[in-house]
């Protein structure tokens, strides 16, 4: 056992993980702050600003200040939006320092024994084991069929818990159990192109409705697709809180699988975990066995919007003759890791008998991020209520997202502000394969 003290580790650990060049970068000239929701939220609290948590982090690293409990609540306190990183003239790479930070912190302190045990059943059997996931998921679906969810919200039981758990347990879609996609190839009559289609955990298990509507769309539009059987976990909600080496296993499994046929592209219909497979080039950096597996796999990976973007979709009319008005909410990661702003918009854009409202503030994080309005719900619904503020005023029938946190919390937020009787959210490719027809796709 080491004999130095918490601070000093973490000094240590960030001296070791944490680049002074890249903490250096920083130029403290404030153009991420009105990016950033945290500090908007926080009453411009700049120890809750980008430029204000890399000081924090160069100010620990060389000593000047010991890492305490109010260093660690304000790099926790970070949704990970990353929407500093577009706003920076510099090209500070603050999602990866962050991320380094977490990884350094976690190692490092003492957890609990409930911490320890928690952790161990998410990321190493829960995250990383599809099947554990299914039976988990498989006894939610239970809860809601069985009769224990109408008792427990009879007896109002959840009023005694956070208000945010109940507000989730309302908006969790119907579970349903669905024969599982892995290992099979799904054909298209117009084959042109092949696709491996990254199924994800939560997608596939909570949002298996949405899978099934992205591999018909890719169908639709001439696409043959390949499930890879041995796929796991992306590994971002690994990486995001401090397990870098886990996250780094799970990259490893999943190039192992998807690079074992030649594929055209790498698809995937979660925003977040989009960003976390477009960068495995980055988290496996230092590992020269997987190196150049990252970076072919990297080069292929796209999510399904910039996909159907690519392929062509224009004009293409609703099923229904009656006029729809959407508006669209940003995956944050979508847009500020992997660049994707326009294509979403303009497919909705392009849709007969549709109209489009932009959102204002749509570019900013709607407070999901990840499990982010579960540990720190009141920053979270602070953001929630404020951004439906701003979609009360589209009017939209509507609200297109492109991530499941992101359509989880803006549910929520439908059910918050007494919305539910006139707007829905959905997710981008349930829209299209349920409101479009595709009769006019050549």
């Amino acid at each position: 056992m080491s004999n130095l003290s918490l601070a000093e580790r973490v000094q240590q650990g960030f001296q070791q993980q944490l680049s002074e060049t890249k903490l250096l970068d920083c130029m403290r000239c404030g153009f991420c702050l009105p990016a950033c929701p945290t500090y908007i939220h926080s009453g411009n609290d700049e120890q809750h600003s980008p430029r204000g948590r890399l000081a924090l982090m160069k100010a620990v690293r060389d000593g000047d200040i010991p890492f305490d409990g109010s260093v660690q609540e304000s790099l926790d306190l970070c949704l990970g939006c990353r929407a500093c990183e577009p706003a920076c003239p510099a090209g500070v790479e603050y999602g990866h320092l962050l991320e380094n930070a977490r990884d350094v912190i976690q190692r490092e302190k003492k957890q609990s024994i409930k911490e320890k045990a928690s952790r161990k059943m998410a990321f190493d059997h829960l995250f990383k084991d599809p099947k554990k996931m299914e039976k988990t998921v498989g006894l939610v679906g239970f809860y809601q069929k069985s009769g224990l969810q109408f008792l427990t919200r009879k007896t109002k039981i959840l009023s005694f818990f956070p208000e945010i758990m109940e507000g989730m347990e309302g908006v969790l879609p119907k579970i349903e159990k669905k024969e599982s996609m892995r290992g099979k190839v799904f054909k298209s009559e117009r084959k042109s192109t092949k696709v491996a289609f990254f199924a994800g955990c939560m997608m596939e298990t909570i949002f298996a409705k949405t899978n099934d509507s992205t591999v018909q769309l890719l169908q639709k539009l001439g696409c043959d697709v390949w499930v890879p059987n041995n796929q796991v976990c992306c590994g971002a909600l690994h990486g995001h809180s401090g397990e870098l080496d886990k996250a780094k296993e799970n990259a490893r499994e999943n190039l192992d699988s998807f690079l074992a046929e030649d594929v055209d592209y790498i698809v995937n219909n979660a925003g977040g975990c989009g960003a976390f497979l477009s960068e495995y080039e980055h988290l496996l950096k230092d590992d020269e066995a997987y190196l150049e597996k990252a970076r072919e796999f990297s080069k292929k990976t796209i999510d399904i919007t910039s996909l159907i973007h690519k392929l062509g979709i224009t004009n293409l009319p609703l099923k229904t003759s009656e006029k729809l008005t959407v508006t669209y909410q940003d995956s944050c990661h979508l847009r500020n890791v992997n660049h994707v702003i326009q294509e979403p918009r303009e497919i909705l854009q392009s849709i007969e008998n549709t109209s489009y409202v932009e959102l204002e503030g749509a570019d900013q994080c709607c407070g999901s991020a990840g499990i982010y309005n579960l540990i720190h719900s009141e920053m979270s619904m602070r953001i929630l209520d404020n951004r439906m503020e701003n979609v009360k005023k589209t009017a939209s029938q509507i609200i297109i997202t492109t991530n499941p946190g992101c359509l989880l919390q803006m549910k929520l937020g439908i059910e918050r502000a007494g919305l539910s009787d006139k707007m829905e959210a959905v997710h981008l490719v349930d829209f299209l394969n349920d409101y479009v027809g595709f009769s006019k796709v050549q």
